[in-house]
């Protein structure tokens, strides 16, 4: 859900592209994670390895920073960002 709530933001032109990029990405990981169960002996690591993943992948997520907007740990609201960001996507579409 977070993945995809940040695909309008990264290029309004090109947000198709975007979240087929992000789609495939998920598939990636599917079929990684399907390898993880089938490959290694004991269904145990296969969870610890995906467990892993997603805790990582979550405390990346406090990193991504939008500008104009605040992020789960600091910055404010920029109103100036925001519109430039409401005109790009108006135009755009």
């Amino acid at each position: 859900g977070s993945t995809y709530g940040i695909v309008p933001y990264v290029d309004p032109p090109s947000t198709g592209s975007i979240a087929g990029i992000v789609g495939a990405g998920g598939n990636t990981g599917a079929v990684c994670f399907g390898l993880c169960f089938r490959q290694l002996d004991n269904i145990e690591s296969a969870f610890s390895i995906m467990g892993i993943s997603v805790l990582g992948s979550a405390l990346l997520t406090f990193l991504i920073r939008i500008d104009g907007h605040r992020s789960i740990c600091c910055g404010g609201e920029d109103k100036d960002a925001i519109k430039k960001f409401e005109r790009r996507s108006l135009i755009s579409s």
